[in-house]
């Protein structure tokens, strides 16, 4: 016999509201790095997967009180669904990808809407605090143990069409800039060459020096930064 206790209206919009506030809380920290799945997004998400777990857990009782039903079933589709929105916060640079933070952030709010719908209060309290701990605080030790690759966008330009780019590509490669892309174009004579890279630096590499060591380099006109991503 089952004697599972019935969910009231009560207990529901209890538990959407802590859904609510708990996508809250992890979609307010990825709005504020500019990330493209922000505060709203996040909140929809775990206030849904709370009402769809609310939802799988009432049908049953109503339909036949005695058997409580499979209350996993719609879980799992969540699951198995949020992979296409994860899938929209990934992007593609180069030989690099990034989103997948963000990506996962998306698929943790489902779990959390899941588990504060099946009533888990206390262990969805201490995801929450974990979620926060991982982005946060284990974010600032991994910029310490792992220098901040940041992306940037380098145009070069030559005062003639038949200059050469190697200077600057040495100096470029012997600083521990990694270089994704190359392009030269080599213009006609009054434009002179310009030559865009695409680059991948370190945290720990003033950008502008270089440019500074490139532009002293001969032929260079000037140097042009730029935020690509």
């Amino acid at each position: 016999m089952n004697t599972s206790i019935a969910l009231t209206e009560i207990d529901m919009l209890i538990r959407l509201g802590l859904g609510f506030l708990a996508g809250g809380i992890i979609g307010f920290e990825r709005s504020s790095r500019r990330q493209v799945a922000g505060l709203r997004t996040h909140i929809l998400i775990a206030t849904g997967a709370t009402l769809l777990m609310l939802l799988s857990i009432y049908v049953p009782q109503q339909i036949n009180p005695e058997r409580a039903g499979d209350p996993g079933r719609i879980a799992a589709q969540v699951v198995s669904g949020m992979g296409f929105l994860g899938a929209g916060a990934i992007i593609r640079l180069g030989n690099s990808i990034r989103g997948l933070t963000t990506a996962a952030s998306l698929w943790f709010v489902a779990a959390l809407g899941l588990a504060i719908g099946a009533g888990m209060f206390m262990v969805s309290g201490a995801a929450v605090a974990l979620g926060l701990i991982t982005l946060l605080f284990l974010q600032r030790i991994e910029r310490r143990i792992f220098p901040t690759l940041r992306f940037k966008l380098l145009e070069i330009f030559y005062k003639s069409n038949d200059s050469s780019t190697k200077g600057a590509l040495d100096i470029i490669k012997s600083s521990g800039i990694e270089i994704q892309s190359e392009d030269v174009d080599h213009g006609s004579r009054e434009r002179g060459t310009k030559l865009r890279l695409l680059v991948r630096v370190p945290g720990n590499i003033d950008i502008a020096e270089i440019a500074k060591n490139i532009k002293a380099s001969g032929q260079v006109k000037r140097v042009e930064i730029k935020e690509k991503f």
